[in-house]
């Protein structure tokens, strides 16, 4: 943790009707006038409006943060609803940057809210990124990730991350001049594979609320100077043991971009490239194979004999399977009790529910030596698809 000087000046004095609507925070001794001011002169700019931008705008315009940027590409689903609470019913189909901003100025009409409709990319990283003082990464991929810390530490900018997947939720304030970057925490990307996937393995609605709050809050710290921001630090929330842990994160003097000798001094070229690193492209010379949902209802229909694996959870199998197959949920490849149920004599049919947890399964099944594996590309959206 860190004690930093306010990022944003004083701006006009405030007027009365300000001063009604901001008297819960400028009678606090730490905030007064004076933070409040700053407030509202501040220029906040959040990419994305999904599950951790909802809590982070709706708190920051009620607490009176002057301009708040949305960078966002997306429309609302209705899948999006159990956690996105910026958005509503009335909202489906609409853009999330204007559906936010239609409750941001719900909530507070003084605040001037800047859109950037569409996706934050190399080409426009710097230009958007150099308008605000604070950056909030509120996305879920680890290529914008990645993208976002190298602009922030090239511009100057502090990085206010979080993370979240399942019950777990992490934060921290990435900020290169004071502390380390998102890169100290995560040199390299984690295998595609591995790499945690929302619509895969689902996220408690909530945790999107506590993790987006502590967000928001280190955003109102920076911009004001009270309390001690959490560079040096990540924040690890565990929802189902309502446990808050902390560990301390070093800035490392290797790291490529923020070391003492830095070797990216530039964007890179392709951030997707770089994120797309796989465990299982090649092991021992062997990449995974890759079958149609199509292929393998013509193997079925054929009478093949070959094994066909669902690796989802039972519930999802409860909803649905493809006859004839075996459930053998991912956690036991990973555990390594699957393979005792699996004959290394007759080919070998993975699927999941989009062909991501499938994929992973058929690597670990070639590195513990089968040979005739195969992943269902789509998994059972695809197979759903041929009936339609």
């Amino acid at each position: 943790m860190k004690r930093l000087q306010p990022l944003v000046e004083r701006g006009a004095a405030l007027s009365q009707s300000e001063r009604q609507r901001y008297a819960r925070h400028t009678v606090i001794p730490e905030i007064g006038l004076e933070g409040q001011e700053r407030l509202r002169n501040a220029k906040v700019l959040c990419i994305g409006a999904g599950g951790l931008g909802s809590p982070v705008l709706l708190y920051l315009a009620a607490a009176g943060v002057g301009t708040l940027g949305i960078v966002d590409f997306d429309l609302v689903e209705e899948s999006n609803l159990q956690r996105q609470i910026i958005h509503g019913v009335s909202d489906i189909g609409a853009p999330k940057t204007q559906s936010a901003k239609a409750k941001i100025l719900d909530i507070n009409p003084d605040v001037n809210v800047v859109l950037h409709q569409g996706q934050i990319t190399r080409e426009n990283v710097m230009e958007i990124l150099a308008n605000y003082d604070v950056i909030v990464d509120g996305t879920d991929n680890f290529a914008t990730r990645y993208l976002i810390n190298d602009a922030c530490v090239f511009l100057g900018k502090p990085c206010v991350w979080g993370s979240i997947f399942r019950f777990d939720g992490q934060a921290s304030v990435f900020f290169a001049d004071h502390g380390p970057c998102y890169r100290c925490l995560h040199p390299e990307p984690p295998a595609k594979e591995l790499a945690p996937n929302c619509a895969v393995g689902g996220v408690f609605g909530v945790l999107c609320g506590t993790i987006g709050s502590t967000q928001a809050t280190e955003v109102i710290k920076l911009i004001t100077g009270v309390g001690e921001v959490m560079v040096g630090e990540v924040l690890i929330y565990n929802a189902l043991k309502a446990s808050f842990d902390k560990i301390i994160l070093n800035k490392d003097p290797n790291c490529v971009l923020c070391g003492t000798n830095p070797t990216q001094t530039h964007l890179l070229e392709d951030y997707d490239s770089f994120c797309s690193v796989s465990l299982f492209e090649n092991i021992d010379g062997w990449e995974i194979p890759i079958v149609s949902a199509t292929s393998v209802t013509q193997m079925i229909n054929s009478g093949s004999d070959f094994q066909l694996i669902d690796v989802r959870e039972p519930w999802e199998w409860d909803e649905e399977r493809i006859d004839g197959a075996i459930l053998i949920p991912q956690g036991e490849f990973f555990g390594g009790t699957a393979t005792a149920n699996i004959s290394r004599d007759t080919p070998i049919v993975i699927y999941c529910a989009h062909g991501i947890r499938s994929a992973s399964c058929a690597g670990i099944l070639i590195q513990e030596g089968f040979r005739n594996v195969a992943s269902m590309d789509g998994g059972m959206e695809a197979w759903k698809t041929q009936f339609i």
